[in-house]
């Protein structure tokens, strides 16, 4: 292995910020690679750092593991990605990040109206008691308890 293209698991680590233990949980997930030298110590290539930011990041806006694992295995072997390889795979999430942001806006402005309504059997609410439900139980809050009860 050249010196300076390796990097030692704790060198990884402190460059991405993500724990040693994390990196090995990536690294059997499928999601990062090592390569063993003659002592059985994993060492990364450089461009490692930036799969594990992109994993990061990835998580970070609710893709999972699965979906990231599939982007990455859609990476060249054969050479570093460029600038390029990972705008195709960010914009592989595009449409699906724009259909949870408008589904989370959705929820945030009909919860909005919900707060401190204690789940009451409303009509109303098409968050917790779609179709009015709950009116089945009687009166009253159904979801939070009482003070007293």
């Amino acid at each position: 292995m050249t010196a300076g293209v390796w990097l030692t698991p704790g060198q990884l680590s402190e460059r991405s910020g993500v724990a040693v233990s994390t990196l090995h949980y990536y690294e059997s997930r499928g999601l990062i690679d090592s390569r063993r030298t003659s002592g059985n110590q994993r060492r990364y290539r450089r461009d490692t750092l930036r799969r594990v930011a992109f994993i990061r990041i990835a998580q970070g806006v609710g893709v999972s593991l699965e979906d990231i694992k599939k982007a990455l295995d859609s990476l060249p072997d054969s050479r570093v990605p460029t600038a390029e390889d990972w705008a195709r795979l960010s914009l592989m999430w595009h449409d699906e990040l724009t259909r949870r942001i408008e589904a989370l806006t959705e929820l945030r402005d009909d919860f909005s109206g919900c707060i401190g309504c204690g789940c009451l059997s409303l009509k109303s609410c098409p968050l917790a008691n779609p179709g009015d439900v709950l009116a089945k139980e009687g009166p009253g809050p159904r979801r939070l308890p009482v003070r007293g009860d």
